[in-house]
């Protein structure tokens, strides 16, 4: 067998690490993808309740006009409901949690790479890339932990 060969796998070593290269670009993307819906959604939230609360400001200003009044206090009751539902979905912690885990991702990845290119291909070993696959194997663990702490609606992560 070629030292090169993982013992019990048709993959050699400089294989084993392209795979691991593609996890963790796999990571970035699906972290990626998150942080920028988390985003939105916690810009839309905090615009919706701005807009809400500056519009209904200004139509209190016409308190002769009762229609107005009346849709102004509406817009005071909504936004209040969305400045209340904003802490339950806690969409900026969850943006949070994705920029850092993209950042760790990222890390690993640059790591990874720069640590294959200075090695030839046929002197990769298993053990090199392992305690990349640990860090990996880490974000994910980290990442999963924190997430189920926020469902959980505890405060976990938040520091």
């Amino acid at each position: 067998m070629d030292e090169a060969q993982v013992p019990g796998s048709a993959l050699a070593s400089h294989q084993v690490a392209a795979r691991l290269q593609g996890q963790v670009a796999d990571g970035i993307t699906w972290a990626r993808r998150r942080k920028a819906r988390f985003r939105r959604a916690a810009s839309a939230i905090r615009m919706l309740s701005l807009v809400l609360a500056v519009t209904s400001t200004i139509i209190l200003g016409l308190q002769h006009l009762n229609f107005w009044t009346g849709l102004a206090f509406s817009l005071v009751a909504v936004g209040t409901l969305v400045s209340a539902v904003e802490p339950f979905f806690n969409w900026r912690s969850r943006w949070i949690l994705m920029e850092e885990a993209q950042y760790k991702l990222q890390r690993i990845r640059d790591e990874l790479e720069y640590h294959l290119l200075k090695t030839p291909a046929a002197n990769v070993a298993l053990d090199d890339l392992d305690p990349f696959f640990e860090r990996l194997q880490g974000v994910w663990t980290d990442t999963s932990e924190r997430w189920l702490a926020y469902r959980r609606g505890g405060q976990a992560g938040s520091e």
